[in-house]
């Protein structure tokens, strides 16, 4: 049998990618007025082309749906319009690339809110965590518990964000339910102790998810859809009592929809891998079609699960914000350069778009 490759080209839906290397989505806050796009992202996104798939940082479906300054969104024409050179630019390198969709829920602040107002929740639990405002990590505001006939319009807005990323020319999207956020948030029981159809029961927690998913594949098609999990994470200040009963559930009835792909955050994020223990190829078995690796993968992890059946993509992140050539530099062996922690949020050019490739290192 011939041994499997990372830099092998991989056919995803009905994409055919250059590797089995993915972009993770990283947040950056360097959107401009209006939370577009700045003019250096259709740069920094190119400059990344190489990878097989890129997913986008973490992008707003609503006002309501921010969490941290200067984040990007994907619900007024002037921000679709700011994300087309991007897609055009990574399109012209041979990229392809997803836009991620995203509400943050209670990890938000009442000055990003509209009016001051309250941030959004499954329950009225205020998270233990800080956001980014006013140039500064400040503690998040005190929630509210959405109403029942507010949820509705949460589905809507997760269906339009993904029809106007496809109008902005992304070839697909991956729905947002990792890391602490609105639908993770209902999905684990520590952020949400609902007592109607969208609380208590696994099933009932999940509902919210797979109403999102069911939405956006009747817009946009399941070839064109994906989603972000992460089971055994805390972060962000949530919690789960039956992680593994309720992403088993959960994953299934994803795999039901024939969503494209499953991008799994596996262990704590940007943290150890095995701190709570997790059945992650439980997740891989339950789920047919391709499935995304994340969280602390090098070259030989990523090759050992390559190789094991356990995982079909490899999403990497931080290596990829001081290696904007990271692909070539995995597949030569090349040194990785460190990133600046100091420009990793906000700014300008410095520390986002000016990291040498191997080329141009050479160059000099």
């Amino acid at each position: 049998m011939t041994q499997k490759s990372l830099f092998e080209p991989y056919a995803l839906g009905p994409l055919t990618l250059s590797n089995r290397i993915v972009l993770a989505p990283l947040t950056r806050n360097r959107a401009g007025a209006g939370l577009v796009p700045s003019e250096l992202a259709a740069t920094y996104y190119s400059q990344r082309a190489s990878a097989g798939l890129l997913i986008s940082e973490a992008t707003q479906i609503s006002q309501q749906a921010q969490g941290y300054q200067d984040t990007p969104g994907i619900y007024t024409q002037a921000q679709i319009d700011g994300w087309r050179p991007v897609t055009d630019a990574v399109h012209a390198k041979g990229g392809r690339i997803f836009l991620q969709l995203w509400h943050v829920g209670r990890v938000s602040h009442v000055d990003l809110q509209e009016n001051g107002a309250a941030p959004v929740a499954p329950s009225a639990i205020r998270a233990v965590t800080k956001t980014f405002v006013h140039d500064a990590f400040t503690a998040v505001s005190e929630p509210r518990a959405l109403r029942l006939d507010e949820i509705p319009g949460i589905v809507d807005d997760f269906r339009k964000a993904a029809a106007n990323a496809i109008v902005a020319g992304f070839d697909g999207v991956e729905i947002h339910a990792a890391n602490g956020y609105l639908l993770d948030q209902f999905l684990k029981d520590g952020a949400n102790v609902r007592t109607d159809a969208y609380g208590g029961s696994i099933e009932n927690r999940a509902r919210l998810t797979l109403e999102v998913a069911a939405a956006v594949v009747k817009e946009i098609g399941a070839e064109r859809t994906g989603i972000r999990i992460s089971p055994a994470s805390p972060s962000n200040g949530v919690s789960s009592s039956d992680p593994q009963a309720q992403f088993n559930y959960l994953v299934a009835q994803l795999d039901a929809l024939g969503l494209v792909y499953l991008h799994v955050i596996e262990g704590t994020t940007g943290g150890p891998r095995d701190e709570a223990p997790f059945d992650f190829d439980a997740l891989r078995r339950l789920f047919k079609r391709t499935y995304i690796a994340n969280n602390g993968y090098d070259l030989e992890l990523a090759n050992a699960r390559l190789a094991g059946g356990n995982a079909d993509l490899f999403a990497f992140g931080r290596p990829f914000i001081a290696n904007p050539d990271l692909v070539e530099r995995l597949k030569t062996g090349a040194p990785l350069a460190n990133p600046d922690r100091a420009t990793m949020y906000g700014g300008g050019a410095a520390g986002y778009i000016d990291y040498p490739t191997l080329a141009t290192a050479d160059a000099k």
